[in-house]
């Protein structure tokens, strides 16, 4: 067999997306899950290794709009769909699409590319690093008590289904997107995903359900739930399980989250994604018995290094000259000065003296600022070249809100 990846033809979808099927373990996505996704792939930003007849290798790269600091929207290629059949592992495959992958993307003009893992420790050797993070939580609703602002109780909430409130939920998404790095903006299709609501996905759930929060009469905030039914001897006992919440407003905010806590029959509220610093644990009267945990979320790769950095901002001064490491995609590799401050940035080649040391995986880590320079030189993972380098880069890579991404692709 050849390794070398070709680009996917139309006619061949069915049997690429049954490889992918086979790599995730064999179960069949829903029809309509099926057909929503063929939709949306991209043919012509997506590969496959053949064997013969045989699909033994996939990937894809959707065209994506990332939002970053700043509030600047930048093309990213959001790489998906990823699989090696098991009969071809260690032979290269992997290896042979990332690495057409990356040319693409970088032919394409596309300084990012961002993915999510299903094994976290594939992608660091291809330049991806962890740059955001997603919180759940699962919050007794029998001893934690929401306090909300005055002004609450002039919300009006009302039901709707949620196919139709979907064009005002997209309405506050859009504008919430700039105000939260790591969101991607809608293209067309896209607003059927959160939609998406197979029988056999619900896990003993409701049907997808929407609350709108409305001021003035117009959608400022909604969410997106289900409830699971249960009962034991005290009574009942369900669970309202959050897909998304989106508000405009902290009071609108308040009032779908106060909503949520308070459905009938309901002892808990599962939230299944929502940003590290999102703003219900601090209307909550005991953080601790929210069970809160973390996970990975989003890896970005900078395949432009300086079209990358130049196309956000910073939080504070910067004139800072980068070693950059990066054997997989040689032309990022050496030295770049970047300069920059909440206006804008120009980060170019240069043969100054480097004032820090990282690998283009520490810098997409730190891209969207949900992780520190100086977090990762604790791990080792940056090194100061020049005294005081690093606390004035780490200071302006921050971002006022932590990255989250909102969906999953």
């Amino acid at each position: 067999m050849t390794i070398e990846p070709r680009v996917l033809a139309a006619t061949e979808w069915n049997v690429w997306f049954t490889q992918l099927e086979l790599a995730f373990g064999g179960v069949p996505e829903a029809p309509e899950e099926r057909a929503l996704w063929e939709e949306l792939t991209e043919c012509d930003r997506s590969l496959g290794v053949w064997d013969g007849e045989a699909c033994v290798g996939t990937a894809g790269a959707f065209s994506f709009r990332l939002s970053v600091p700043g509030g600047a929207v930048v093309p990213a290629a959001g790489v998906t769909m990823v699989s090696v059949a098991p009969t071809h592992r260690r032979r290269g495959v992997l290896t042979s699409m990332m690495r057409r992958q990356l040319d693409d993307v970088r032919a394409w003009g596309e300084p990012l590319a961002v993915l999510t893992a299903s094994e976290p420790g594939i992608y660091g050797r291809f330049g991806y690093g962890l740059a955001t993070q997603r919180m759940r939580a699962d919050i007794d609703t029998t001893r934690v008590r929401l306090s909300v602002l005055e002004g609450t109780d002039g919300v009006r909430l009302r039901l709707a289904r949620p196919e139709d409130a979907a064009a005002a939920c997209e309405a506050v998404y859009a504008r919430s997107v700039p105000l939260r790095p790591g969101m991607t903006e809608r293209r067309p299709g896209w607003e059927r995903l959160p939609l998406l609501d197979p029988p056999g996905d619900r896990g003993g759930a409701s049907a997808l359900q929407c609350v709108l929060a409305e001021r003035d009469g117009e959608v400022t905030g909604y969410a997106l739930y289900r409830v699971r039914p249960e009962w034991n001897a005290a009574g009942p006992d369900g669970t309202v399980v959050v897909e998304h919440v989106g508000a405009l407003d902290p009071v609108s905010y308040a009032a779908v989250w106060r909503y949520l806590f308070a459905i009938d029959l309901t002892t808990s509220v599962s939230v299944n994604s929502c940003p590290v610093d999102a703003a219900w644990q601090h209307l909550v009267s005991d953080v601790r018995r929210c069970g809160i945990a973390l996970r990975d979320g989003m890896f970005v790769r900078l395949v432009d290094v300086g079209g990358a950095l130049e196309a956000r901002t910073y939080q504070a001064p910067v004139d800072v000259v980068l070693e950059v490491a990066d054997d997989f995609c040689p032309w990022n590799a050496g030295r770049w000065r970047l300069t920059g401050d909440s206006e804008g940035a120009r980060c170019v080649r240069t043969d100054e003296a480097a004032d820090l040391a990282l690998s283009v995986r520490e810098l997409g880590s730190a891209y969207l600022g949900g992780f520190s320079l100086a977090s990762l030189a604790g791990a080792g993972r940056v090194r100061e070249l020049r005294e005081g380098a690093l606390a004035e880069a780490s200071l302006a890579f921050g971002s006022a809100a932590a990255p989250w991404l909102s969906h999953n692709f």
